[in-house]
């Protein structure tokens, strides 16, 4: 997909722009406000394109108001700042910050909650990612309802139909990602789909288990649809099946925290499946003296190859054309300083630098060999390793991942300070991981092809051929604990982080401390009732459906 595809759509469709502020998710299923009805919207083809790249830029944008799009209107959510409300930028924060790998200096209300973990169902920024989720919710549903069988044969002809149902079934996934986010993050919550009554509605309350098979059937269900897109077949940026295989195979790994029934062979059977695609291959050309294999997946031009083939979704970003305060801008900004040139061009933002999240020790020490371990590319002139003071953004070490420049060191931020890096929300090393993971823990599936996926990666990262036996980077054998290390080393950042420790039972437990963990210097262990986040009060106050997470 032409990166400016989602924003130049998203800017077309003003005038049908989702303004619901959600104040409460007795609103989750009411018709979007458009200004012109559904009637004059989806018309043709055009119509029902446009509508998708909303709910596509769901993740990536926030609205038409003070995101220095130079439009005005206001942001989609309510009760939150808007550039704050990014769906990535909050589901990173709740992922990253509250764990061993990020740590954030500002003081906004609500941001050192995350860290600290002492957050209540009032926080503003779990309930502004809450409804930012529900929003993507809605927006799905409000398209696949204009999609139906009847409404496609009354509006469109001929191959307009079938092109509609494709987006239909994109739309969909969509829905099945944002409800997923829903089970890992707060377990239960309201469950509204596109064949609930319209109109203002009070949502039932849907329980894990039942969040849980409502995602399992989406995604089972687009794996063997026709309508669905075969893998690698769709434009760059929209889905397919190979990224519904991938959701699977994480939903599955995680299947034992979330039902209580371990489903390690589905994860590792899935895994497999997107790993087998022809033409996924992992990112193992270094960018000349820019960056290292690895690096090259998190550059500004990450939509070429080698490093568009190995990431199976991602969320788009443009520099001049897709832009808020969120996703891959507030990841390069906010871990670089604002008074530092050198680290500022480095990340390919001149006039840049926000100096917000850094590293833990725990990160750093992960990697014991950052000459040889590429993926380990701290910033640490000026910096100190040890964090004495959570809000003083000199200690921790800066890190130089999502970086803002091209393969050939052309930097993009421009006088805006935007990134167009796109964020890998899919990609293989992933899935590789995750069946490792799964056959460790007793899936069924090839132990020595586990730790051949492993060696590949671990050879990528120290600038080896991927293919060819190392001394000094394969292992000899894979564990559970060694797995999680990896993942660490590999997918830091990436916004699976404290997933991957809830299921490590590492998270929330005094045996495994960070710096600030649970807002004590040197770490400690919390209530754990903290491996979910609260229900906002706000919510429950108007929807009675509605059960809180217990401890809250």
């Amino acid at each position: 997909m032409n990166k400016f595809l989602i924003r130049g759509l998203a800017v077309a469709t003003t005038g049908l722009a989702l303004t619901a502020g959600l104040t409460s998710c007795n609103d989750l299923d009411l018709k979007p406000k458009y200004e012109t009805t559904p009637d004059r919207v989806y018309v043709d083809l055009n119509g029902y394109r446009a509508v998708l790249a909303k709910v596509y830029g769901g993740f990536a944008v926030t609205g038409l108001g003070s995101d220095d799009n130079g439009a005005s209107g206001g942001g989609d959510v309510g009760g939150i700042d808007e550039g704050t409300s990014d769906y990535i930028r909050q589901l990173w924060s709740a992922q990253e910050v509250s764990t061993d790998e990020a740590i954030l200096a500002w003081g906004d209300p609500g941001v050192r909650d995350w860290h600290n973990m002492n957050w209540t169902a009032s926080n503003p920024l779990i309930r502004g990612l809450y409804y930012r989720i529900y929003y993507e919710i809605a927006i799905a549903n409000e398209f696949i309802r204009e999609s139906s069988d009847d409404k496609l044969s009354s509006r469109l002809s001929g191959n307009d139909v079938a092109s509609a149902k494709r987006f239909r079934a994109e739309a969909r996934f969509l829905r099945a990602v944002a409800y997923m986010h829903v089970l890992d993050l707060y377990g239960g919550g309201p469950l509204v789909k596109d064949t609930d009554p319209s109109g203002v509605f009070t949502p039932p309350y849907g329980t894990r288990q039942q969040i849980f098979d409502y995602v399992e059937s989406e995604l089972l269900a687009l794996s063997n649809d026709a309508d669905f897109a075969e893998p690698r077949t769709n434009e760059y940026g929209r889905v397919d099946k190979a990224a519904a295989w991938g959701m699977l195979s994480r939903l599955y790994l995680n299947a034992q925290v979330y039902t209580g029934t371990a489903r390690f062979t589905d994860a590792a059977t899935y895994a497999k499946r997107v790993i087998d695609v022809p033409g996924y291959a992992l990112s193992s050309a270094a960018a000349g003296n820019v960056s290292s294999a690895y690096g090259r997946l998190f550059l500004a031009d990450n939509n070429t190859a080698p490093a568009r083939n190995e990431i199976i979704w991602p969320v788009t970003f443009d520099a001049n054309n897709t832009r808020s305060f969120g996703g891959t801008t507030f990841l390069v900004n906010g871990s670089t300083s604002s008074s530092n040139s050198t680290w500022k061009s480095k990340v390919g933002m001149p006039q840049g630098g926000w100096g917000g999240m850094r590293a833990t020790r725990n990160l750093f020490q992960l990697f014991p060999d950052t000459a040889l371990d590429r993926r380990g590319r701290f910033w640490t002139q000026g910096q100190s390793l040890e964090i004495n003071d959570i809000g003083n953004f000199p200690e921790g070490y800066g890190v130089l991942k999502f970086r803002n420049v091209t393969s050939t060191g052309t930097a993009l931020g421009g006088s805006q300070s935007q990134s167009s890096v796109d964020f890998p929300m899919i990609r293989l090393a992933e899935v590789m991981l995750n069946y490792a993971e799964a056959v460790t823990r007793g899936g069924t599936g090839d132990a020595n092809l586990a730790r051949t996926y492993v060696n590949q990666i671990r050879r990528r990262a120290y600038g080896l051929p991927i293919n060819t036996a190392s001394t000094v980077a394969d292992v000899a054998s894979i564990t559970t604990a060694s797995l999680l290390d990896e993942r660490g080393r590999e997918l830091f950042w990436e916004g699976y982080r404290r997933t991957d420790l809830i299921r490590y039972g590492r998270f929330v437990e005094g045996t495994y401390l960070w710096p600030w963990k649970g807002g004590v210097k040197d770490g400690r262990g919390v209530e754990a009732y903290r491996v979910l986040y609260p229900l906002p009060a706000s919510d429950l106050t108007v929807n009675s459906n509605l059960r809180q997470n217990p401890g809250y």
